[in-house]
């Protein structure tokens, strides 16, 4: 998300650049209202394209932001130049090109010399080739916000995700019980334009509730019915169900997951046995260091970073080699709910539920039920 500003000697120039391209496009929006003079009228602001088609259309808006640039603003006030949406600043083909590459020298020329405190320069992009003298000129001469999208594959994305809920929904009056945020963040991914769609999708639905001294709580029920149920979404649920002990719930979403072309194997070791491994390593790690039951995901992560280096070196690691420590701390929350005998016996259920599924004709579903029934019955 938001790294922090880069801030040159002078702020005349602008830039709002990363791959989040919802929020490169409400941050340069909002910049450009901030920097455009209120007095200005039509002639404050001067908005280039810089959505070009091909490489001639990106070199042509170029020279057009160059002109701009070095016309004086009408009525000797301040005027802002805002190449808005540039395509052509990445490693793509037309980026690429000797005439945008010539043009883009001919503009760099022009922001590394002091072309008026008159005229104010911005430029939003969603992709920059950080290598190419453009970009290295824009460090040095402009205050730069650079706005990542959040990968969901990276450590902790789950932590930066659910404050950015939690930041918006506030603006929003929104107050989501823990379980219901929990399952937004996953469904929305850290995607902040469809946590924006989401949440005023949630803000028009409670509308009429809202009230000065109220505010609108946000639970799961509400959540599942108004946020798109995608695979993880659905995974995710079975795998709540699961821990919350929910066997009606469970075997729902079983047969859901089945209808909808998943393989029992994948549902089997990707939802089902997680789960249940995550419940039996949560509770291991509470008894055997006397960690309390968190209230939240985030308390356990913290109650396991405080653990010695031995005592965590057995956990599940993700792809960067993190451990995976908010399914954990999912995991802690509902742990009291089972006997740790009764989590051993049900992964050897699980064992013998995957050689069935590849190496008997039995019925898929019958037997993931069978899993989930030894499981919660």
């Amino acid at each position: 998300m938001p790294k922090a500003k880069t801030k040159a000697a002078t702020s005349q120039i602008y830039a709002v650049v990363g791959s989040d391209e919802s929020e490169v496009k409400r941050v340069a929006t909002g910049l450009a209202a901030e920097l455009t003079p209120p007095d200005a009228g039509d002639f404050g602001l001067e908005v280039i394209d810089g959505a070009a088609d091909n490489a001639e259309q990106a070199a042509a808006r170029i020279r057009s932001t160059i002109e701009a640039l070095q016309t004086l603003p009408f009525f000797g006030s301040t005027k802002v130049v805002w190449l808005k949406n540039a395509n052509f600043l990445g490693d793509t083909p037309v980026g690429r090109t000797a005439s945008v590459q010539s043009a883009l020298e001919e503009l760099s020329d022009l922001i590394n010399t002091d072309f008026g405190s008159d005229v104010i320069f911005l430029i939003s992009a969603t992709e920059v080739d950080k290598r190419r003298s453009f970009y290295r000129s824009l460090i040095k001469r402009a205050e730069i916000q650079i706005l990542e999208r959040l990968d969901s594959s990276r450590s902790g994305w789950e932590e930066e995700a659910t404050e950015i809920v939690r930041n918006r929904a506030q603006k929003r009056k929104l107050q989501f019980d823990d379980d219901a945020l929990d399952l937004f963040v996953l469904l929305t991914g850290g995607d902040t334009r469809q946590i924006d769609n989401e949440l005023e999708k949630i803000d028009v639905f409670l509308g009429d509730h809202v009230t000065a001294t109220a505010v609108p709580r946000v639970d799961v029920d509400l959540v599942r019915e108004l946020v798109p149920l995608s695979r993880a979404g659905v995974i995710f649920e079975l795998g709540n169900a699961l821990a919350t002990r929910d066997l009606e719930l469970a075997l729902t979403l079983v047969r859901r997951l089945l209808d909808q072309g998943e393989s029992a194997i994948g549902i089997l070791l990707v939802a089902i046995v997680p789960t249940i491994r995550n419940l039996l390593l949560a509770k291991d790690l509470m008894e055997r260091h006397r960690l309390a039951r968190p209230r939240a995901p985030f308390q356990f992560i913290s109650a396991i970073n405080r653990l010695p280096a031995e005592a965590s070196e057995h956990l599940p690691r993700k792809r960067d080699g993190s451990i995976n420590a908010y399914a954990l701390g999912i995991a802690a929350q509902h742990a009291h709910r089972f006997e740790t005998k009764h989590l051993i016996e049900a992964m050897q259920a699980c064992l013998e539920a995957n050689l069935q599924l590849v190496t008997s004709q039995l019925d898929h579903e019958l037997i993931l039920t069978e899993v989930v029934v030894k499981l919660l019955g």
